[in-house]
């Protein structure tokens, strides 16, 4: 099958490739996002492959319809980005990957709290200045700590097990219970996960209920000097409580591995160019803020999995076969993780 393929780097064509030996699919690259603007490359495509920055909305489907694409093909868990009432109107079937390195996303959390509590990030720099002054460097146990997990999936279970390793006590929020996770931790409220907790991690999907979970209402109530990771999607933290968070000291340090306009930013070299975001730019002049760009699922073992899952799910389309990784408008996903 001809598969038009966004938003691709170096490494999405690599593994992909790779991983279509198996499918023979024609796989045709495209760097450029997709939009409403862009959707007209896919003439004569039966199928797209999107990331988390395409913009699938009910405009684009209807571009892509009309060039008589069939399949909307997600290299990622989240499908945020896909209207899939317009979808299914215009006949077109969603599918997504639903689950590929857990350990990837629930390892970089570690590594970014790691990062914030112990300031390695700083103590490099100085370093290399030859500056070895321990002056603002200082930490704290993370044994005996209390850890909050906002979404009990799998990417929330294994990061709770790791942290639970570290000695730390973990208290759980999701709308449906993980008897996995019930062995690791026990579950609350979020207004209690959140006066509780010492270390706060989100591993939920945005959807309309989860958009701005973390506001100024919730910053209000978290403990003092709490520390605040999403790893998820960049929507459930509304940035502008995060600022007021981070002035008022309420939000003690701030790990972000997605932003709320990050379609804007991630994913580019701007390195050149002059960031007219202010609110991301705002965020840089924390010391106390560490902002990695959509890098926690970027592992060998992740994009292996992403890749084969992809491609099994354009060639199970092909062969009308069942579908087991698709989306549809009425699906509601409340407790998995995506990247």
């Amino acid at each position: 099958m001809k598969v038009a393929v966004f938003s691709t780097r170096q490494y999405d064509r690599q593994f992909l490739e790779v991983a279509n030996y198996d499918h023979e699919h024609e796989l045709v690259f495209f760097e450029v996002s997709l939009d409403r603007n862009s959707a007209s490359l896919a003439n004569r495509y039966p199928a797209v492959c999107l990331f988390v920055n395409d913009v699938a909305d009910a405009t684009t489907l209807e571009i892509l319809a009309s060039h008589g694409v069939a399949l909307v093909a997600l290299r990622c868990a989240g499908f945020n980005n896909v209207d899939l009432r317009a979808a299914s109107r215009l006949g077109i079937r969603v599918v997504r990957v639903p689950a590929y390195s857990p350990y990837a996303v629930a390892e970089h959390v570690v590594a970014m709290i790691q990062t914030l509590n112990r300031k390695t990030h700083r103590a490099y720099n100085r370093v290399r200045e030859g500056n070895f002054s321990l002056e603002g460097l200082l930490g704290y146990d993370l044994h005996g700590r209390t850890v909050g997990v906002v979404g009990t999936g799998k990417i929330g279970q294994i990061f709770a097990q790791i942290m639970q390793g570290f000695g730390c006590r973990v208290l759980g929020y999701d709308l449906f219970k993980n008897p996995a996770f019930e062995a690791i931790g026990h579950y609350v409220q979020l207004p209690e996960l959140l006066s509780q907790s010492d270390i706060i991690s989100l591993h939920c999907p945005l959807t309309p209920e989860t958009y701005h979970l973390i506001n100024q209402q919730a910053i209000e109530k978290m403990k003092l000097g709490a520390m605040l990771i999403n790893t998820s999607r960049g929507g459930l933290v509304d940035t502008e409580a995060a600022i007021e968070g981070l002035k008022s000291h309420k939000i003690g340090a701030l790990g972000l591995d997605v932003y709320e306009q990050e379609s804007d930013l991630f994913f580019e070299d701007l390195s050149n160019e002059i960031i007219q975001d202010d609110l991301f730019e705002r965020l840089t002049t924390f010391p106390n803020v560490l902002i990695t760009a959509h890098q926690a699922f970027f592992t060998k073992e992740a994009l292996e999995n992403i890749a084969e899952t992809t491609l099994q799910n354009i060639t199970d389309f092909e062969a009308e076969q069942p579908l087991k990784n698709e989306v549809k408008a009425e699906e509601k996903i409340v407790s998995k993780s995506s990247a």
